[in-house]
């Protein structure tokens, strides 16, 4: 019982240090299964955009001092903006040729802001990410709290 106390404890911690202190909605697990399905064919932010144009990117390029951006080439574009693919990634060997030295963003994949601009993991990723909070624990929160303006939902 008393082990119980502690589990429920830590657990309600780490909510905490997880959505208040480093501000995230999901916890991360897994490890690189060495795919580098993540460094092909991919999207690429700038300013929380993702970058649409080749001259745009030649210029974020020219003006940024962040090594990824030398890293990666153009590869492609569709509708949501240009495709990417990192020419560090060795495909033969399926190794990074500068994982002692890549930059954070590599570092950091996957994080959860790629669901902020709708992408997702690919399937056969090591990562998976699960909600902090479950479905049921937000919806207690949300359905405790007055409803303003409802008279906005009635329909005449």
């Amino acid at each position: 019982m008393f082990l119980n106390q502690i589990k429920n404890i830590y657990q309600k911690l780490k909510k905490f240090y997880y959505k208040r202190i480093k501000n995230k909605r999901y916890f991360r697990f897994g490890k690189c299964k060495m795919c580098g399905a993540c460094c092909q064919n991919i999207y690429v932010r700038h300013n929380n955009k993702i970058i649409k144009t080749e001259e745009e990117f030649n210029d974020i390029k020219n003006k940024d001092d962040y090594i990824f951006y030398k890293y990666v080439n153009v590869v492609g574009s569709d509708d949501f903006g240009l495709i990417f693919s990192c020419s560090k990634f060795d495909k033969e060997k399926k190794l990074c040729t500068v994982h002692k030295k890549r930059p954070p963003i590599c570092r950091n994949y996957p994080s959860e802001e790629i669901f902020t601009f709708g992408a997702c993991l690919q399937e056969n990723c090591g990562y998976r990410f699960e909600p902090i909070e479950s479905f049921s624990e937000i919806f207690n929160k949300v359905s405790k709290k007055p409803v303003k303006n409802f008279s906005e939902f009635i329909e005449d």
